[in-house]
């Protein structure tokens, strides 16, 4: 038995024979071409038809992915078009009267170089891009297939690498899984892995070898292990895991378009924490009603400057339009403590969790702020968004955001922008400040939502990141539910409603708790939607209310 060790970026099982799956060779070879202008006109003619071929994948990509995922092939149409891109391969031909696949293998080569040398994680990424469109022109200059993939019996793709154009157009029905050598957690790949429900393991870090072909395998996505030539016990309790995940995702499945409803006829929301835009297609596929918490510092730690407005605004639009009319709940900027952006300048602090952080920052570096608020509120014209203010500890805090909002909205009117007058405008509970005065901060919001991880570390004192403090890390502590509980009493006193977004609204040894104080929102990572349904349903709040309240 061969074990390998990568990073799962789907959790299922897969077992099957491996199919290798190799690139064929597309040698480049350098030749001279006399009219250089009629080899230009040749690589527009291939660019054309690429562009085309990607109109069509992002199609397919929207029917199987949704549009949020499917957004990959309209980005790779709008490389295509990149006047640097193309300007390259032209000139190349022009000045060294060359052929157009060897401008085009130069030109990648030399841009993938760039993106790779790049610090921005996001950017290294697209290097991988570069090289999928330049592959495809290649492949079309010189009538060839590039890779492909047949097989008679469903297998396990093993490959350096996957593209995510080759991911679309793998027959889904003939591929159990996939293996690649390479790849990260941020690729497109991973992220259409996870929502087509792919079993995967990327970046196993090995050269591959074609007497892997035809092997049995077992892939583990949940641990990111592979097998390969599994041992008996190894092999009986992969098939034992496999089983047990098939089971229960068959009685979840079951549990999609109902209701979140008690047996006694409580209704409580369950929506979805989202780290960027590209986590949409697991919120839908989930039944999710809605986001609970959009985490929008990705925009900020992905970049290597200040995100622009226009940059946010499209995020957010896009995720506002991919949702259709469901509730996005967006938090504003949240960095700081553990979240560190080098461009920020923020010198370093004895205790960061305690420090210059979250709206904190915002208040004092006000155009940074105001620059989202406008993105923010630009986008809520194309969906039902709400804004959400994290780290609040006092009422003025909130009547200085409200104030900074109000002009934001007056510079949107003078110059005639759009957007969502009716707005909700809301902020975390996630400090024991906030909980404490929640009767107060009632009366200025629209609604709650509870940031358990943090309320957690600050009503126990106790630093979330410290791993020698986990004994004492207690997120079910009477204090902290208690806490939660007040707030929930004063929102609702005040008419306003009030979730829950941290780790603990997942917790299902919690949720019969939350919908006794009257918790009228959960929001959870994508695969914990149907669990929390089933558990909702299974529910009768009205027989264990009473005591579950007089606990705590």
């Amino acid at each position: 038995m061969i074990v390998f060790t990568g990073k799962g970026v789907f959790g299922g099982i897969a077992i099957g024979k491996i199919a290798v799956y190799g690139k064929k060779e597309q040698k480049v070879k350098r030749q001279r071409v006399e009219d250089t202008q009629a080899e230009i006109a040749r690589f527009e003619q291939a660019k054309n038809q690429a562009i085309e071929q990607l109109g069509k994948l992002y199609e397919k990509a929207l029917h199987e992915v949704g549009e949020a995922n499917a957004m990959i092939f309209q980005i790779h149409q709008m490389m295509l078009e990149d006047p640097d891109y193309c300007d390259s391969i032209t000139n190349i031909i022009g000045t060294q009267s060359v052929n157009a696949e060897f401008a085009v293998a130069t030109t990648a080569d030399n841009f993938a170089q760039m993106f790779t040398s790049m610090d921005d994680a996001y950017m290294k990424e697209r290097a991988a891009d570069v090289r999928d469109i330049s592959e495809r022109l290649i492949s079309i200059l010189s009538n060839g297939q590039g890779r492909s993939f047949s097989s008679d019996e469903p297998v396990i793709i093993m490959a350096e690498d996957l593209a995510p154009s080759e991911t679309v157009q793998l027959d889904k029905d003939k591929v159990l899984g996939f293996v690649t050598a390479k790849g990260s957690t941020n690729s497109h790949t991973a992220i259409l892995a996870r929502t087509m429900n792919i079993p995967a393991v990327i970046n196993i870090g090995i050269e591959l070898s074609p007497e892997y072909d035809g092997m049995l395998a077992c892939v583990d996505g949940f641990t990111g292990t592979v097998y390969l030539d599994p041992n008996e016990q190894t092999l009986s309790q992969m098939k034992e895991k496999q089983e047990r995940d098939l089971q229960q995702r068959a009685l979840l499945q079951q549990l999609k378009g109902q209701e979140n409803v008690t047996l006694d006829g409580q209704k409580i929301k369950i929506y979805c924490n989202i780290g960027n835009p590209s986590d949409v297609g697991g919120v839908l596929k989930n039944d999710a009603g809605g986001i609970g918490l959009f985490r929008s510092e990705f925009l900020y730690l992905e970049n290597s400057d200040y995100p622009t407005e226009e940059e946010q605004f499209l995020a957010y639009k896009q995720v506002a339009e991919t949702l259709a009319g469901k509730e996005v709940v967006i938090r504003t900027l949240d960095i700081g403590a553990d979240k560190q952006v080098e461009y920020f300048n923020m010198p370093p602090e004895e205790n960061p969790a305690l420090g210059y952080r979250a709206i904190r920052i915002c208040l004092d570096r006000i155009e940074i702020f105001k620059t989202q608020l406008r993105a923010l509120l630009r986008a809520s014209a194309y969906g039902k968004i709400a804004i959400m203010f994290p780290m609040i500890t006092s009422v003025q805090e909130v009547q200085d955001i409200k104030q900074i909002v109000e002009e934001v909205r007056a510079d949107l009117d003078s110059q005639g922008i759009p957007y969502d007058k009716s707005i909700q405008l809301g902020i975390m509970i996630e400090t024991p400040a906030a909980a404490i005065i929640s009767d107060e901060l009632a009366k200025e919001v629209d609604f709650f939502s509870v940031g358990t991880n943090d309320l957690t570390q600050y009503t126990l004192a106790i630093d979330r990141q410290n791993q020698k403090l986990e004994r004492f890390y207690n997120p079910h502590h009477k204090a902290v539910l208690r806490l939660i509980k007040m707030a929930a009493d004063n929102a609702h006193k005040n008419g306003i409603w009030i979730g829950i977004c941290g780790e603990l609204g997942a917790d299902l040894a919690l949720t019969e708790t939350f919908l006794a104080m009257g918790i009228d929102e959960l929001s959870v990572s994508a695969p914990y939607v149907l669990p929390l349904r089933k558990k909702v349903r299974e529910t009768d709040i009205g027989k264990v209310r009473d005591r579950l309240l007089s606990e705590l």
